[in-house]
């Protein structure tokens, strides 16, 4: 299989249930978020050695392609579709878990810091803006389509949960955070 189909060379894309649409239309775009979201999280994943955290991150890259799929499909929800397309029902609770378990190591927040620290560490900081913008683009589109609500739910919890792992991976790293 090539990976070039020449099908995209007038600026549309094909969705899941066949409708061809413009590659700026706000399902697109908004999958496209969720993407951008994926490889900043595999570049994060790239920098940290932490067994427990790359394996932990690569479940939610496997969440987020899930959720790139759901939204791919206008269809979702009203026909069969292949487990990959479903994300774990318990995955709300797993990120509640996972913020718990890194933020126990963690001095309370005094104020609002920058976010930088280590390369690890400032490049979940990024993850967590781009997930930011990502929730955004699911807001805008939930208020024009029907989408799955656990969209909304879940990118609200992962920006929680990058926020906490940034400052987790700092604080392993001996990097300090910088109030504002």
């Amino acid at each position: 299989m090539k990976i070039y189909t020449r099908t995209g060379d007038s600026g549309e894309t094909g969705l899941f249930n066949g409708r061809r649409v413009a590659k700026d239309n706000p399902r697109v775009a908004t999958y496209g978020e969720l993407d951008e979201l994926n490889a900043a999280l595999g570049l994060a994943r790239s920098l940290i050695s932490d067994p427990e955290i790359s394996k932990t991150l690569v479940e939610i890259q496997k969440d987020l392609f899930s959720m790139g799929a759901q939204l791919a499909d206008p269809d979702f929800g009203e026909k069969k579709r292949s487990p990959k397309f479903y994300v774990p029902e318990n995955r709300i609770s797993d990120l509640e878990h996972w913020i718990d378990h890194w933020e126990a190591e963690l001095a309370p927040l005094q104020s609002f810091i920058l976010p930088g620290g280590s390369q690890a560490g400032a490049s979940l900081h990024l993850a967590r803006t781009v997930c930011r913008r990502a929730e955004r683009h699911v807001v805008s589109l939930s208020q024009q389509e029907k989408l799955p609500p656990l969209l909304l739910t879940y990118l609200n919890r992962l920006s929680d949960f990058l926020f906490v792992l940034a400052r987790y991976v700092n604080h392993k790293a001996n990097s300090s955070e910088i109030p504002w």
